[in-house]
C-alpha cells in the first residue's frame, strides 16, 4: 500500500479507503431507541424472529499501561515480537477470509488489510523506538487512528470497531492469551455484544447463533452487512440497556421492529418464531415480477456497486439496476481513471444485465466517500459541502469524461436497452438543465437524484428538464431532519418513516405525475416491505434496493391492493413521528 491520499486519513492509514462494503445493504427498519420494563428498542437491520438464551462475546483483553520503558538495545527485538504477533493474527484472519464467501470474505480481507497496514505498523514502530513495550505501542498507535476516525464521523466512525478488534487480537497474541470473540455456545443462542467485529460475524454458525444484538453499530456496520448476507435477525444500537440482560436469559428478538423482549411467554414466543419462519418460506417462493394483488405493477431494481455485484444481482428477481454507484469502483484510486478504463468497468455492469434497464449514478464522491482525485482536502462540514454534482462545478471535465465513458460502454448494449444516467445532489433547476444537456449530447437518458429537500420543493420546476428522477431516501432523510444518518443516537430522526420525509416524497411524486416523469426510490426505504407499500401508495413507480431484499418487498406488495397502499400512505402522512407513522399505516389495513 502506498501512503493514503484520502482526506479522511491524512496520517497514513489507508485501509479505510477500501470499498464501502455496505452501501447496498442499508437497514430496512430503523426504530426509536427506548427501553420498557420488558423490552429494549434498538435499530432493526435484518428482519426475522428468534427466541433463545442470550450469550455474550468473550471479553476483550485489558489494555496495558505504559509500564517500565524497554532498554534501547531491546528495540529491534521488541518490534520483531510485535511483527510476529501481528503477522500471526493476519494469517489467522486471512485463513478465515478464504473460507468465508461473498461479502463476509471481502470484509475479512479488509480487516486483514488493517492488520498489515503500513501506516499503522509504522506508528507502532515509532512508539517502540520511543522505548514503549509492544503492547502499549499497539494501543497508542491504534488510539491515534481511532481518534481520526471518530473526528471524521459517518462511515469512518463505524470502522473504529474493526480497529479495536485488530488491536485486541494483537495484544492477546503478544500475551499468549485466548483470542477474544465468539463464546463457546453449544445450543441455539442470541449473540450479544457491545459491537461485533468482522472476524466474529464472518464465520458465524447460524445454527448456533440465531440472532445478533449489539449496543453500538449502525445500519452500515459490518455486523449489519454480514448479518444480512447470513439471513440472521439483527438489531443494533440498543444503547447500554442491553447490559441488563445476563447470559442465559431467554429473549425474543424481532429484527424487523428492532425489539428485544424479556419475560415472554414461551408458547407465544415459539408461535412468533414459527410465524416468521412461514413468512420466510413465502418470501423464498416469490419469483416476480412485482405487482399489487389487483395488478398494479411496481418495477423492482437492484442497487449495485461494481461488476461482481452486478453479475450476482442479475441472477435475482431484479428487473434491472436502479442505482449503479460508480464511485465505489474508485475509492482507492489515486488519480482519475482514463475514459477507456472507466468504460470497460461500466461495460461489464451493462453486460451482466443484457437488455434490462441500468440506471447509472455519476460520481457521488465527497463526504463519507472520499476519492483522492475528486474530493476537496479540507471542508468544515463535508456532508453539506462539495460532493456529488457539485464537484463538477470547478472541474467540468471530471463529469464530461465520466459521461463519455458511460456512453462508450452503452454502445455495446443490445438495441433497445435502456441506459439512464442520474446526477447526485441536484438542488436547482439550473443544475438539472446543465446536467441533462450533457447527457443528451451523448444520447443518454437524463435524470437526477432527489435527495436535497430543495429539489423536492422545486420539483415542478426541475421535472420538465429531466426524463426521470430517483429519490435517495438516505440523504433526503438526513437533510430534511438535520440528523447524521449514521448516528445511533439520532436513529429516531433518520428513520425514513418520518412524516416530513414522506411529505417530500409525496410532493415529488405528484410533480412527476403532472409532468409525466417517472419517480423511483433507491434509498433504504425501498428495502422495507411495509414502507415499500406506502411508497407505492404515494405514487412511486420503481423501487431499487439490495437484490436480496427484493423478494420480501415483492411478496408483501402481492398481498395488498393499490387502494390498501394508498390508505397506508394517507395514514402515515398524518402521524406525529416515525414510530407512529408505521403503526398508523399498518392499522389502516387492519394489521
Amino acid at each position: 500500500m502506498s501512503e493514503c491520499q484520502c482526506r479522511k486519513c491524512p496520517n497514513g492509514f489507508d485501509s479505510v479507503c477500501w470499498v464501502d462494503w455496505g452501501r447496498e445493504n442499508l437497514c430496512t427498519a430503523t426504530e426509536r431507541h427506548t427501553v420498557t420494563n420488558d423490552s429494549i428498542q434498538g435499530t432493526g437491520v435484518v428482519p426475522g424472529v428468534a427466541y433463545a438464551p442470550a450469550v455474550w462475546v468473550r471479553p476483550r483483553p485489558e489494555l496495558p499501561e505504559a509500564g517500565e520503558p524497554i532498554a534501547e538495545d531491546a528495540i529491534d527485538a521488541e518490534y520483531a515480537r510485535f511483527e510476529k504477533a501481528a503477522d500471526t493474527v493476519a494469517e489467522r484472519l486471512g485463513a478465515r477470509a478464504q473460507e468465508a464467501v461473498g461479502e463476509a470474505g471481502e470484509v475479512l480481507k479488509a480487516t486483514v488489510g488493517m492488520v498489515r497496514d503500513r501506516g499503522w505498523r509504522k506508528a507502532v514502530k515509532k512508539n517502540v523506538r520511543s522505548l514503549q513495550r509492544a503492547e502499549f505501542a499497539v494501543v497508542n498507535a491504534t488510539d491515534k487512528f481511532i481518534d481520526m476516525f471518530e473526528k471524521a464521523g459517518g462511515l469512518m466512525l463505524e470502522r473504529t470497531t474493526d480497529l479495536k478488534d485488530v488491536r485486541d487480537r494483537v495484544i492477546a497474541e503478544l500475551r499468549g492469551e485466548e483470542e477474544p470473540g465468539l463464546p463457546n455456545a453449544h445450543e441455539p443462542s442470541v449473540l450479544f455484544a457491545d459491537d461485533l467485529a468482522p472476524a466474529d460475524t464472518a464465520g458465524l454458525d447460524t445454527e448456533i447463533f440465531t440472532a445478533l444484538v449489539t449496543e453500538l453499530g449502525g445500519p452500515t456496520s459490518h455486523t449489519a452487512i454480514i448479518a444480512r448476507q447470513l439471513g440472521v435477525p439483527c438489531v443494533v444500537a440498543t444503547g447500554t440497556s442491553l447490559r441488563d440482560i445476563p447470559s442465559g436469559e431467554k429473549v425474543l428478538v424481532d429484527g424487523a421492529s428492532g425489539t428485544i423482549s424479556r419475560d415472554v411467554d414461551e408458547a407465544k414466543a415459539r408461535a412468533a418464531v414459527a410465524e416468521s419462519a412461514e413468512r420466510e418460506k413465502l418470501i423464498a417462493q416469490w419469483e416476480g415480477p412485482a405487482a399489487t394483488r389487483d395488478g398494479h405493477r411496481m418495477q423492482l431494481l437492484a442497487n449495485v456497486a461494481d461488476p461482481k455485484a452486478a453479475r450476482a444481482s442479475a441472477k435475482s428477481q431484479a428487473e434491472g439496476v436502479g442505482l449503479y454507484r460508480t464511485e465505489l469502483n474508485f475509492l482507492s484510486a489515486a488519480k482519475e481513471p482514463a475514459v477507456d478504463e472507466q468504460a470497460e468497468i461500466y461495460r461489464q455492469v451493462f453486460e451482466a444485465f443484457g437488455d434490462r434497464k441500468v440506471v447509472v449514478r455519476t460520481l457521488d464522491a465527497g463526504s463519507d466517500k472520499p476519492i483522492a482525485y475528486a474530493t476537496l482536502q479540507e471542508e468544515e462540514n463535508p456532508a453539506l459541502g462539495v460532493r456529488g454534482l457539485r464537484i463538477a462545478r470547478n472541474n467540468e471535465g471530471l463529469m464530461t469524461r465520466q459521461l463519455d465513458a458511460i456512453a462508450q460502454a452503452a454502445e455495446s448494449r443490445p438495441e433497445g436497452a435502456q441506459t439512464w444516467v442520474m446526477a447526485p445532489m441536484v438542488a436547482t433547476r439550473k443544475e438539472a438543465t446543465w446536467f441533462a444537456g450533457l447527457c443528451r449530447e451523448r444520447g443518454l437518458t437524463a435524470g437526477a437524484m432527489i435527495e436535497v429537500p430543495a429539489a423536492a420543493l422545486l420539483a415542478d420546476t426541475i421535472m420538465p428538464e429531466l426524463d426521470f428522477v430517483s429519490i435517495g431516501t438516505n440523504d433526503l432523510t438526513q437533510y430534511a431532519m438535520a440528523a447524521d444518518r449514521l448516528s445511533p443516537q439520532l436513529a429516531y430522526l433518520t428513520d425514513p418513516w418520518q412524516p416530513a420525509v414522506l411529505r417530500l416524497i409525496q410532493m415529488t411524486c405528484e410533480a412527476g405525475k403532472r409532468h409525466d416523469v417517472p419517480v423511483g426510490v433507491c434509498g433504504e426505504a425501498a428495502a422495507d416491505p411495509w414502507l415499500a407499500c406506502v411508497l407505492t401508495g404515494l405514487g412511486v413507480s420503481s423501487l431499487s434496493a439490495a437484490a436480496n431484499a427484493l423478494p420480501a418487498v415483492g411478496a408483501q406488495l402481492a398481498e395488498l391492493d393499490l387502494d390498501d397502499c394508498r390508505a397506508m400512505a394517507e395514514a402515515a402522512l398524518s402521524a406525529a413521528g416515525a414510530t407512529e407513522s408505521r403503526e398508523q399505516a399498518l392499522a389502516a389495513i387492519g394489521r
